[in-house]
């Protein structure tokens, strides 16, 4: 009889936490007209100015947009969204187009990325080249055969725990395909407070991690965590799309808030 309960009872959990799923709702954080809720963060520039238009809504896509620079001059750039997470899941639709700015480093070729649990565009100093935060890097394959995995990791001023050990490693690469050329592409991130990470790519599980955390040897991570008194661990932050040299197209960006 007591298995039979305790049988019981593990498949009403179950039941239960499909029905809370089923019954969480995508919502879009991008209207499709302009960018309402989002502020950007040029290098450089203070918070909320963007002189030469990176963000812009064209086509209904937020698009990053290199026509009005002469030159890049490392001015990456991060544009915010007005409302902080803690769990839940985010699901982009992205493209890479057109060519890279001449003077961009090479590594960014291709390049732009999902900063989340992320420190808030007001608190960056005007030569911040990134937030503190969990990006989750995309890239755009090259085209010259080789792999290149998008949904990746990567740690400004932070650090993650893989199976349980410290992970310091500022890029890891995910298991996913290589992306070619201007193919629209679904990155969808699951977060779960400070708990874990989950990337998928296209619907497919690409890589996973736990424990995202400041990093205190770094000087943007140490002053974080002296203004949350001593608190290390992030159990939630800032949404950021990425301007890092090559244009990039967004036509979907949705969340859906889980509970704890």
């Amino acid at each position: 009889m007591f298995k039979s309960l305790v049988g019981s009872a593990v498949a009403a959990a179950v039941v239960l936490s499909a029905m809370t799923a089923s019954a969480a709702e995508w919502e879009s954080i991008f209207n499709g007209k302009d960018l309402d809720g989002w502020t950007p963060k040029i290098r450089y520039e203070e918070f909320g100015e963007d002189k030469r238009e990176t963000f812009r809504v064209e086509d209904g896509m937020i698009t990053v947009s290199y026509e009005n620079y002469t030159d890049f001059n490392e001015t990456f750039g991060h544009l915010f969204y007005k409302t902080e997470y803690s769990s839940y899941r985010l699901r982009v639709e992205y493209r890479f187009v057109g060519e890279q700015m001449h003077d961009g480093p090479g590594w960014a070729i291709r390049n732009s990325g999902l900063m989340l649990h992320g420190q808030s565009g007001e608190t960056m100093t005007k030569d911040q080249d990134f937030p503190a935060s969990i990006e989750v890097q995309l890239l755009g394959g090259n085209s010259d055969g080789k792999k290149r995995t998008t949904a990746n990791m990567c740690s400004p001023s932070t650090n993650i725990m893989r199976k349980g050990k410290l992970f310091k490693p500022h890029c890891t690469n995910s298991k996913s395909e290589t992306y070619h050329g201007e193919q629209w592409v679904t990155c969808e991130v699951e977060v779960r407070a400070d708990k874990s990470f989950k990337h998928y790519i296209n619907g497919e599980l690409v890589m996973e991690y736990e424990g995202p955390q400041l990093d205190p040897t770094d000087p943007v991570g140490a002053k974080l965590i002296e203004s949350a008194g001593g608190e290390i661990m992030l159990s939630k932050g800032t949404i950021s799309l990425q301007s890092e040299s090559h244009p990039v197209q967004f036509r979907k960006v949705e969340i859906m808030e889980l509970e704890e």
